[in-house]
């Protein structure tokens, strides 16, 4: 049987896709293997968000062509989409493959046996949404399924618009189906993925949209949490809120990207809110809603940010108290209005920022954690090590107890005696189910 190896960088939607993928691969016949064996196929899902994520991608082709020489080593994900003729420079590359039309990857990778192969599809000949499997998790606890691809917002520094192209939803009937089915293999939860989820429906009728698709999913038998991957602050609407307060399935946990907390960043940033705007979102969300887990990304760096505007984002991230903090620091992406932008600022400075919020958000975490010590809090085991077993809570806090692999995939309470800002630890109480 012939072997394939993955290796993924980025985020959950390109998590997501090489799940997918790895299915597709294994419905023709390949037995998976990890990216350190020797494989005779190696596909590696690329990020181009950051000039790291680039060079990391080259660094695991190369890898991979150390590992066999004779493999067909396949490169596809957002750098190949934008840079298909740089990677195809490189003569360990033997198929590149875009954002779309990846439904073929099976027959390429035999084309690909013979002759090398660019086929990266222009974004502009893109027509409908790429219906790959339902993606699995390990484990069967938690699955993802994208349901959403593609951006229009256009943020001056973000090079995910001119990687990932138009708008394009999964019919909420098809969403429903594939949501079913996992369900169906013993998957409890569902976690909801897109480019820009937010978005979802805009192609479609004019009565689709997220909240539309969320009523459909938590209808379906089996699937006993549901959560939204990432949301703009400006598409939480009172329609998803009630929602939330209304469907038990619906995590209290939402992914609010911030990125700067200075008005005329986010200006500059096209981001369309200020930052009052989003604090009175984050007050409108706790007043409902006292326990919400909010996690956000924020980025350091923007070109011509000055300590005094970095000093305002530092005062918004703790005025919002989330739960979890992701930071980036600003990298120039060719093609980016941003990456012409003047007074770029130094790597120094972008390193000693990252490390301050990184320590505030630490802090953060720390505090959002404590408010569940001594209290019973149901937890879905996903992973085992040892005699120890961890897994999430709706909030998407981390929670460790004694335990072993038959608790795996069971939803269990538990009763919470210690906490930091790396999660919770506790006592499994009973089994819930």
């Amino acid at each position: 049987m012939a072997t394939a190896a993955f290796y993924t960088l980025g985020c959950k939607v390109n998590q997501t896709e090489t799940a997918a993928l790895e299915e597709l691969l294994q419905r023709s016949g390949y037995r998976l293997v990890s990216f350190e064996e020797h494989a005779d196929v190696y596909v590696i899902n690329t990020c181009t968000v950051t000039h790291l994520s680039d060079r990391k991608s080259r660094q695991m082709i190369r890898r991979a062509r150390r590992k066999n020489p004779e493999a067909v080593i396949v490169v596809t994900g957002c750098y190949a989409q934008v840079s298909a003729e740089d990677l195809f420079k490189i003569p360990e590359v033997d198929l590149i493959i875009g954002t779309h039309a990846r439904d073929q990857l099976p027959a390429l990778i035999e084309r690909a046996k013979a002759e090398r192969i660019n086929y990266v599809v222009p974004l502009s000949e893109k027509r409908r949404f790429e219906a790959l499997e339902a993606a699995q998790s390990q484990g069967r606890t938690r699955a993802f399924l994208k349901v959403q691809e593609g951006c229009r917002q256009f943020c001056t520094y973000c090079i995910v618009p001119y990687a990932r192209g138009p708008i394009f939803s999964r019919p909420p009937a098809e969403a429903v189906q594939a949501a079913k089915k996992l369900a169906q293999q013993g998957y409890r939860e569902l976690v909801l993925t897109g480019v820009h989820l937010g978005s979802y429906g805009e192609d479609l009728d004019g009565k689709i949209n997220l909240c539309y698709l969320l009523r459909e999913l938590v209808q379906v038998e089996g699937l006993e949490r549901i959560r939204i991957s990432s949301i703009e602050p400006t598409e939480v609407t009172p329609a998803l809120l009630e929602l939330m307060l209304q469907e038990e399935k619906i995590c209290q946990h939402l992914h609010l990207p911030l990125q700067s907390g200075d008005d005329e960043i986010l200006r500059r940033m096209n981001r369309r809110y200020t930052a009052q705007d989003y604090l009175r979102i984050v007050s409108w969300l706790r007043s409902h809603l006292p326990d919400l887990a909010l996690t956000t990304d924020v980025m350091v760096g923007f070109p011509g940010e000055t300590q005094a505007q970095f000093e305002n984002t530092v005062k918004v991230v703790r005025e919002a108290a989330f739960s979890r903090l992701h930071v980036f620091k600003y990298s120039p992406r060719h093609g980016t209005p941003a990456a012409k932008f003047p007074h770029q600022v130094p790597a120094a400075m972008k390193n000693e920022r990252s490390q301050v919020l990184t320590a505030v958000g630490q802090e953060l975490a720390a505090t959002y954690h404590q408010r569940f010590a001594s209290k019973i809090v149901d937890v879905l085991f996903e992973e085992a090590h040892g005699g120890e077993i961890s897994g999430f809570t709706e909030h998407y806090v981390r929670v460790f107890a004694t335990g072993s692999e038959e608790h795996l995939g069971k939803i269990l309470p538990v009763f919470i005696t210690a906490s930091s800002a790396d999660g919770l630890k506790g006592e499994i109480k009973q089994t819930k189910n």
